[in-house]
């Protein structure tokens, strides 16, 4: 994960992200296809980004692999928006994720999880078990994708919302 030139992400968050989600939806979508922009909740969810917090810098890219919401330098906080909780554990890997990469380029920051639409903000630091957890939640990323061919069908509560579900089920 580290080169001469500084720390490479050898993700993005969308990957560590649908690992929570779906071990399908990852290998899928890190296989270049993608269902995302035919789905009205991913539509709905981006809404929601672009229009809540006006003042803050949006889509901060780090690298290829990283796009973070937003960042307060002053502060040390990077932000998230995301929609609902419906998948919140997915939503902190995520961001954690964010953090540690900013950790290995030498920037120390907390985050904010935002959730306009109930109001609600989930604080996160990034703690030394983190560090150990994300290292080895990225090999069982790279497991999943040198796979052949994609994990199973697992019938989840929300396949139904989620944008493969016509590629996976119909």
């Amino acid at each position: 994960m580290i080169n001469k030139i500084g720390v490479l992400p050898k993700f993005t968050g969308t990957q560590i992200n649908y690992y929570f989600v779906c071990h399908r939806k990852l290998w899928l979508f890190s296989k270049g296809i993608r269902m995302e922009q035919e789905s009205d909740t991913v539509f709905q969810g981006k809404l929601v980004g672009e229009q809540s917090y006006g003042r803050r810098r949006k889509e901060i890219a780090i690298g290829d692999n990283i796009v973070i919401d937003g960042f307060d330098a002053a502060k040390g906080v990077i932000y998230e928006v995301k929609k609902s909780r419906a998948v919140e554990k997915a939503h902190i890997w995520q961001t954690k994720y964010y953090l540690y990469i900013l950790k290995q380029l030498g920037v120390e920051a907390t985050a904010e999880i935002d959730y306009p639409l109930i109001r609600r903000t989930e604080k996160l630091r990034l703690s030394e078990e983190d560090e150990l957890e994300i290292e080895k939640l990225t090999e069982a990323v790279q497991d999943i994708l040198q796979s052949y061919k994609p994990p199973g069908l697992k019938n989840k509560t929300f396949c139904r919302k989620c944008a493969y579900y016509e590629f996976c089920w119909q």
